[in-house]
């Protein structure tokens, strides 16, 4: 595989759990919960965009 295909598959797992801890940490009104979950979407977020780079630069 692909290490662009990995990254982008990576960030799409990173955002997935990331929406998951902030969803439950709204739920059970925990903040640091919410918090890790958006810094961990934002993650995600930036490694998707690192494979569309790497895809892009041919590597």
């Amino acid at each position: 595989m692909k290490s662009s295909t990995k990254d982008k598959i990576e960030g799409k797992l990173h955002q997935a759990s990331g929406s998951v801890k902030e969803t439950i940490g709204k739920a059970i009104n925990n903040h640091e919960m919410v918090a890790k979950g958006k810094a961990e979407n934002y993650a995600g977020k930036v490694q998707e965009k690192l494979g569309d780079i790497k895809k892009v630069a041919g590597k």
